[in-house]
């Protein structure tokens, strides 16, 4: 048990270390604050709808929960796919080898230290911010509190389960195929309801059957995830030469470096299908939480529009991910072009897999309102890379985490993506007006992000060569 101690106290020493000097030293430790304030802000805007504030408690537990299963994917696929992200480290979860611990141990304790760490720094300052504004009007403190308990169950069950369907991919991808099959086909058909076997039960419903199924499920996948996992090698050499194929045509040559970039990374164009897969199934999940807590339908174009484009972020981060940005001041190229290439690469990527998965939540919802989200989506997509490139340049994970600079790129995605959701809300009241004015938000934004992103090279050049 004191072995176990230790090693916690180390995990979380090196999740701290790495954070704070990958993302701004201690100005990395005003994060939480800027978290606070936008979840506060957020909550403010949407009590301004008829939204109740529970409805909104309810889409945060299940945005937490998504959060912990791409949290847990991420830090748990492999060591490639971490050097992909934070280049050439060594992280005591993949030193089983070397040291004298066991690998479940190990992999328990890591699992463990993810929920204690983002708890402090991430969920705890989301729902105090929530918080505020619900005590503000009238929600109880023991309300609040019960939130509290099931956002941190809510991550604990999405780090679980990524890590019980990436033990199961490691030990046969067949049964990981039928794992998901079975689930799917048990959500669909309606043999239950999925939500009430998931932490919100606890919120929604105190009970004692609401806890246990709430923590049983997580308990249970934990388990099987730790118990089934093996470190592997990545093992998609055979997906990257089809891929391959796909992007060597492309004439111009900063373009294909970006797509081959990705193409050839651990998990390939996969990990940004599923990354915008995430919100996908956030937004499916939320449009049927707001219709049967409200009774408002939501125009479901219009979000699925809003929120796959600002998941279009993760597929920025993931075609900069290996551009060292001084590294261009040695070749006879201009930023101006490096940027240009990069967001074709971008366009190429996030314009695809926004619109495959429009296609697909077509055998759910109307068709013609789909198609206003494909008008949207465009417009959300360049102007999130405008402002991410303006801001970041070529180096977005590293410089979001930087306090100042996170709550201004907060601000500028919140000023477009708040009145699009809130658009989508209210779309009863005057359809046609909504949705065309909808558009031409979208549209006004898209010309912003495209200014902002000819802008961006001649900027950070100049900030280089200084």
């Amino acid at each position: 048990m004191t072995g176990t101690a230790t090693l916690f106290r180390w995990l979380m020493r090196e999740e701290w270390r790495l954070h704070s000097h990958l993302f701004g030293g201690r100005r990395f430790a005003a994060f939480p604050l800027a978290v606070a304030a936008l979840s506060g802000a957020g909550a403010w805007l949407l009590a301004f709808t008829d939204m109740g504030l529970a409805t909104v408690a309810g889409g945060l537990v299940a945005l937490v929960g998504f959060f912990g299963l791409q949290v847990g994917t991420i830090g748990l696929v492999g060591r490639d796919a971490l050097r992909d992200v934070l280049g050439n480290v060594t992280l005591l979860v993949f030193s089983a080898r070397t040291l004298p611990l066991s690998w479940r141990r190990l992999l328990a304790t890591f699992l463990v230290k993810d929920v204690c760490y983002y708890t402090g720094f991430v969920l705890t300052p989301v729902v105090v911010g929530y918080g505020a504004v619900a005590v503000g009007a009238g929600v109880g403190l023991a309300t609040v509190a019960r939130l509290w308990v099931a956002v941190v169950l809510a991550f604990a069950f999405g780090a679980s389960l990524s890590l019980s369907l990436v033990a199961l991919s490691t030990r046969n991808r067949l049964a990981l195929l039928a794992a998901l099959a079975v689930g799917t086909v048990t959500v669909v058909g309606g043999f239950l309801d999925p939500v009430a076997y998931t932490p919100y039960a606890l919120y929604a419903d105190p009970s004692i059957g609401s806890v246990a199924r709430g923590v049983v499920p997580t308990a249970i996948l934990a388990a099987v995830g730790v118990a089934l996992f093996e470190p592997v090698d990545d093992g998609s050499s055979g997906r990257r030469r089809a891929t391959d194929g796909l992007f060597t045509g492309v004439s111009d040559p900063l373009t294909r470096r970006s797509l081959l970039a990705v193409a050839r990374s651990s998990g390939s164009v996969g990990k940004v299908v599923f990354s915008m897969g995430v919100l996908f199934a956030v937004t499916a999940l939320l449009l049927g939480r707001v219709t049967a807590g409200t009774g408002i339908r939501p125009h479901q174009g219009i979000a699925f529009g809003t929120l796959l484009g600002l998941g279009a972020f993760t597929t920025y981060s993931w075609v900069t991910q290996f551009d060292a940005p001084r590294e261009f001041l040695r070749f006879p190229v201009s930023y101006r072009a490096v940027f240009r290439g990069t967001l074709r690469a971008y366009l190429v990527l996030s314009l695809a897999t926004a619109a495959g998965y429009l296609a697909v939540a077509a055998l759910w919802y109307p068709v013609d309102r789909l198609l206003v989200g494909l008008l949207v989506v465009p417009g959300v997509v360049v102007y999130v890379f405008g402002v991410a490139a303006y801001l970041t340049g070529l180096s977005p994970n590293e410089l979001l985490f930087d306090t100042a600079l996170f709550a201004v790129f907060g601000a500028a995605l919140a000023a477009v993506a708040l009145p699009l959701l809130v658009a989508a809300l209210v779309v009863s009241v005057s359809p046609t007006a909504v949705v065309v004015a909808s558009v031409v938000l979208a549209s006004a934004a898209g010309v912003v992000g495209w200014r902002l992103a000819r802008r961006a090279g001649p900027r950070w050049e100049r900030r280089f060569r200084a």
